[in-house]
């Protein structure tokens, strides 16, 4: 079938899974994801949460069914890899902007280092950067940036469970960051920056994880899919289960009676703690959500066939 103007057109499938791209440098998240889309002629897509162009890493890319789990893992903790350059502060917070400020850098200490990162764990809040993707009056604050505007942002809560020093030389420092949801890991570059007595921007950013719920999975190069580009047999092999993004979540496993009421949107009577569950049928086959309230699991996105 060809469009208008001689290009082939799409032919859209029906695919139902996860793939975990590592995204490439200078790519947005909303390219990678089209790009890939079309490789598995996917009729439905979405990403779970962008990734800025400089950063790299995993980036987990839903198809079909798969995308009911996206704003779990959007909500889920992630973790990095950053590269923090001492001595200059740039207008990004990154090494795409232009520098803005600079200082002198203390020699480096490793006992200092260590105890300027504690300060830093635990509950605290930022305020995102100018240039980042949330939104005054319906346009982004980097479009608003990008005319040389800036304008108040309020404090957000954000949570940072682990902070590593992983290296370090006389102006830079590498760490590895678990932080919640909404972390501007440019922001808090440059608050450990001006902790040590100078200014600083993020020089490499890396994505190495989404919610602890693919460790152990390969995570796959925009090069390695397209090199399949037609093998869709083996494109669909790299696929995970939608499952497998709420690893970790308590189960609910019912009998065959239960499973058929629970599928038609029914709730049934359990024995188990209140919460969110995934819920399973005899087989072994995910269902969907539920959510146990007062011994009833009451369903809250089911799945087709799945």
């Amino acid at each position: 079938m060809t469009a208008l103007g001689g290009r082939p057109r799409t032919v859209w499938r029906s695919v139902d899974g996860l793939v975990l791209l590592d995204k490439p440098l200078g790519l947005t998240s909303n390219r990678a994801l089209q790009v890939v889309r079309r490789l598995y002629r996917a009729e439905k897509a979405g990403h779970t949460g962008s990734l800025d162009p400089l950063a790299t890493g995993v980036l987990p890319l839903c198809f079909g069914e798969a995308t009911k789990v996206a704003g779990y893992l959007l909500d889920a903790d992630k973790r990095y890899v950053a590269t923090l350059a001492l001595g200059a502060r740039t207008d990004t917070g990154d090494r795409e902007g232009s520098i803005v400020d600079t200082a002198p850098v203390p020699a480096p200490d490793r006992e200092r280092l260590l105890s300027t990162l504690e300060l830093f764990l635990g509950h605290t809040s930022q305020i995102p950067p100018m240039y980042s993707a949330l939104k005054r009056d319906g346009e982004a604050l980097y479009t608003i940036a990008r005319r040389g505007e800036v304008v108040e942002r309020a404090p957000r809560p954000v949570h940072i469970s682990a902070l590593t020093l992983l290296e370090y030389t006389a102006d830079t420092i590498v760490f590895d960051v678990r932080c919640s949801k909404g972390t501007y890991v440019r922001t808090l570059g440059e608050d450990i920056a001006v902790a040590l007595g100078t200014v600083g921007h993020l020089s490499a950013l890396r994505r190495t994880d989404v919610g602890g719920a693919f460790t152990g999975h390969p995570v796959h190069t925009l090069e390695a899919l397209e090199a399949l580009a037609g093998d869709e047999a083996a494109l669909d092999r790299l696929l995970l289960a939608p499952d497998r993004a709420l690893v970790g979540w308590p189960q609910a496993h019912l009998d065959e009676p239960m499973a058929i009421r629970f599928g038609h949107g029914q709730s049934v009577g359990v024995t188990a703690a209140d919460g969110l569950h995934t819920v399973y049928s005899p087989g072994g086959r995910f269902m969907g959500l539920g959510e146990i309230q007062a011994g009833l699991l009451v369903p809250k996105r089911l799945f087709n066939g799945m």
